[in-house]
């Protein structure tokens, strides 16, 4: 009975060693799929900023003109969405619930932390990205597929300078223009639900929100969502220069630019709101 006892245990040894060898290549190989695209990401970053930087001239047509494609297209999701989402989440749930103690008008104060730090800047970046990160990714995709880009490198021009420089600039700049678009319309949102549904008064609601809104939220807010533009246009690029497999892998490449793209941003959403509330406290306390 006692070797039968001690037989069993070890033959179960090999056979776990055998399926911990196995699974050492597979998490190895998930490891360098997620760092091995974000180092190439970095990369293309730091081209980017010193193409700009080192040589500051020539692209500026190409940026205004991004600009003002990203305009046209975000615009009117933007408003619709922010002034949806500050009428129905916080509007009306948040409406309710002060006016169970009568008072609706501190609604003001509330949307100073749900569309200025939190709902705005996340609802413009999702925008933004679902909107002109999808063309970015496929446009270059397509590019890629095409040979277009090959093409470029061998007439000696940089398609990182001519394509990719342009197209993180324009929506770098326009996301974090677009959040104040974002802001305004979320606080509407909110006076829709505060003043005509819950029966606050005008001035009070806005004595609220202005009582309780500082500069750090303000441009906290607008830089959140210029460093949100800068990572979709980084991650939709690069997953447009680096598609491969025809139409196909360019559906692919789409795909997986939005996803990564909302990812990093509720990453660096997290760290940059705990930052800023950690370095101002002041901004936690309502007035």
């Amino acid at each position: 009975m006692s070797d039968a006892t001690h037989a069993a245990p070890r033959s179960r040894r090999p056979r776990q060693r055998k399926r911990a060898s196995a699974r050492r290549p597979q998490v190895r190989g998930l490891v360098e799929n997620a760092l091995v695209p974000a180092g190439e990401m970095t990369l293309l970053l730091i081209t980017v900023l010193r193409s700009a930087i080192r040589h500051p001239v020539g692209y500026w047509a190409d940026v205004r003109d991004q600009m003002y494609d990203i305009l046209k297209l975000c615009w009117f999701p933007m408003i619709v969405s922010t002034t949806a989402f500050g009428l129905g989440a916080p509007g009306l749930q948040g409406g309710n619930l002060y006016a169970l103690f009568g008072i609706p008008e501190r609604l003001g104060s509330f949307f100073i932390m749900a569309s200025v730090r939190e709902f705005g800047p996340w609802i413009n970046a999702m925008v933004v990205a679902g909107v002109v990160g999808t063309a970015m990714t496929a446009d270059l995709g397509a590019r890629r597929i095409r040979e277009e880009i090959d093409a470029l490198e061998v007439l000696g021009v940089d398609p990182i300078r001519t394509l990719v420089l342009p197209r993180i600039l324009a929506v770098t700049f326009m996301t974090g223009l677009l959040d104040l678009v974002a802001l305004a319309f979320g606080v509407v949102g909110g006076w829709i639900a505060a003043v005509p549904i819950l029966g606050a008064t005008n001035g009070a609601y806005y004595a609220s929100f202005f009582a309780n809104a500082t500069v750090h939220d303000l441009w906290g807010s607008v830089l959140k969502t210029t460093l949100f533009g800068l990572i979709i246009g980084v991650v939709c690029c690069y997953k447009g220069i680096k598609a491969e497999g025809g139409p196909i892998g360019v559906g692919k490449a789409v795909n997986q630019a939005v996803v990564i793209a909302f990812a990093a941003i509720w990453i660096f959403n997290y760290v940059f709101t705990t930052t800023m509330l950690g370095l101002n406290p002041n901004m936690q306390v309502y007035k």
